[in-house]
């Protein structure tokens, strides 16, 4: 899914600052996916670098 959506950004000039792919915080027998587009600017994007620590995700500890 992310290479489709990857590719029709890419075909209106649409720049994919940060990505997040896989399994977070799922749901048993839940089928389907989600997507979120945000615009980002840099202060958004320092936001999402920060670290984050929780029981779902963890990265720049």
């Amino acid at each position: 899914m992310f290479a489709e959506v990857s590719d029709r950004l890419n075909e209106r000039n649409i720049t994919i600052a940060r990505s997040l792919v896989g399994n977070y915080v799922t749901s048993l027998d839940m089928r389907g996916c989600s997507l979120t587009l945000v615009g980002a600017d840099n202060e958004i994007l320092d936001l999402w670098d920060a670290p984050v620590n929780t029981p779902a995700l963890r990265w720049n500890d």
